[in-house]
């Protein structure tokens, strides 16, 4: 008889097109095999409801709950409890918290797999009649709005900075609620272990991986670039803080740099969904042009003569990073975007901080001297980031299988 789990999720985990989803998808997927898997999700773009019959082939069941639409600080806002993380209020959804309460309390699932940290509410506080709980934290998000708030102005400093010290012991509270706890890198697992020491023997990690067979040079299509000026190309969504500040910071301290340096000056293309406003107004810049949604950001990778991701905030494993190696691609990466990714810096991708030496690598790449880069890069991922192997430390974690917790052999 299969064993039944529980998967809940802050995003419906379809389709694969941005990284929370990416991750979740392939952790789904995978475990459908093994398992009977309920799967209970959140749906914030009613577009994405033209999916669940997608879903529904994998799971036996599929419940979902709406959250707000429009501005989500408001609706945070609205649901906000003092003394709780602000963020959490926006992933709260009446039915669903219901529906697991009561499938808890039927003792229906042998297994619960909380995806993020806004998830584990659903979980925490309920009886779970003997099943095993695990929470994927994947990043340490509080350490994010850290981040925020020591580059903010008043008052926003001060939001950020009740943010992060709330969320942190939000985080430290959950940790210690469920069996184990998963972070998406060793150095994720060793930061939050560090910061939370009651919670280290209960951490280990699951590592991002990228679709081998999807990301592939053969797959390359048409090119999508005019010209013969070489393109410089960031993938990711582009109302996402960190993705906002590291494409701003590129076009104003390396990209005229590079154009005013160059026979012929490089284009830079920002490629990803739901541009801010402070994003297309760049396409006003000299070299720059903002797509938008693709409907495939393939080809813009593997058309590209280098992919760039100079994050000054990052978490966790950038899937941009892993695509863009996977297509066989030169990065030129921050050493923030680094973290986490199994390869070698200088032989498999360029890792560049700071404005000068981001100029030098790129430079370096068009002028051809890192030409087995990209046939490394592909290589690496090959070897540190195929998601069958990655996704066997998931498969030990849920069937509690007998391991001194890996996280704790990586850290001091």
């Amino acid at each position: 008889m299969s064993r039944r789990l529980l998967f809940l999720a802050h995003r419906i985990p379809y389709p694969p097109n941005k990284g929370e989803k990416i991750r979740a998808w392939h952790m789904l997927d995978h475990l459908a095999r093994d398992w009977t898997v309920d799967l209970g999700c959140l749906v914030d773009d009613p577009a994405d409801l033209d999916y669940l019959p997608v879903l529904r082939e994998r799971c036996a069941t599929v419940e979902h709950g709406m959250i707000a639409q429009g501005n989500r600080l408001l609706a945070a806002l609205r649901a906000f409890r003092p003394g709780q993380p602000i963020s959490l209020g926006w992933f709260r959804d009446a039915r669903l918290a219901g529906w697991v309460k009561q499938g808890l309390a039927e003792g229906r699932w042998d297994a619960v797999l909380a995806y993020s940290s806004a998830m584990a509410p659903y979980v925490m506080g309920q009886a779970a009649r003997g099943a095993r709980r695990v929470l994927d934290m994947v990043d340490v998000d509080s350490e994010k709005w850290r981040a925020y708030a020591a580059d903010a102005r008043p008052p926003l400093r001060q939001v950020w900075a009740r943010e992060a010290r709330t969320l942190l012991a939000f985080e430290r509270r959950a940790a210690r609620a469920f069996d184990s706890t998963l972070l998406v890198s060793r150095e994720e697992a060793a930061r939050f272990a560090q910061i939370a020491p009651e919670c280290a023997m209960g951490l280990d990690w699951v590592a991002n991986g990228v679709d081998l067979d999807r990301f592939h040079p053969r797959e390359a299509g048409a090119s999508p670039y005019s010209g013969t000026a070489p393109a410089i190309v960031f993938t990711g969504t582009m109302d996402y803080r960190p993705n906002v500040e590291a494409v701003t910071w590129f076009v104003e301290q390396v990209l005229p740099t590079l154009r005013m340096r160059a026979a012929t000056p490089p284009e830079f293309h920002i490629v990803g969904a739901r541009p801010s406003d402070a994003v297309r107004a760049l396409a006003t810049r000299p070299g720059v042009h903002v797509s938008g949604a693709v409907a495939d950001t393939r080809p813009y990778i593997a058309h590209a003569a280098v992919a760039v991701a100079p994050l000054r905030i990052a978490r966790g494993i950038q899937n941009k990073v892993l695509e863009a190696m996977a297509m066989a691609r030169p990065v030129v990466a921050s050493p923030e975007a680094f973290e986490g990714i199994v390869a070698r810096a200088g032989r498999d991708l360029l890792v560049a901080d700071g404005a000068e030496r981001t100029v030098a690598a790129i430079e370096a790449v068009l002028a051809g001297r890192h030409e087995r880069l990209g046939l490394a890069a592909r290589r690496a991922v090959t070897e540190g980031h195929d998601w069958s192997a990655t996704l066997r430390r998931l498969d030990a974690v849920l069937g509690h299988v007998p391991a001194r917790p890996r996280a704790m052999e990586a850290v001091p």
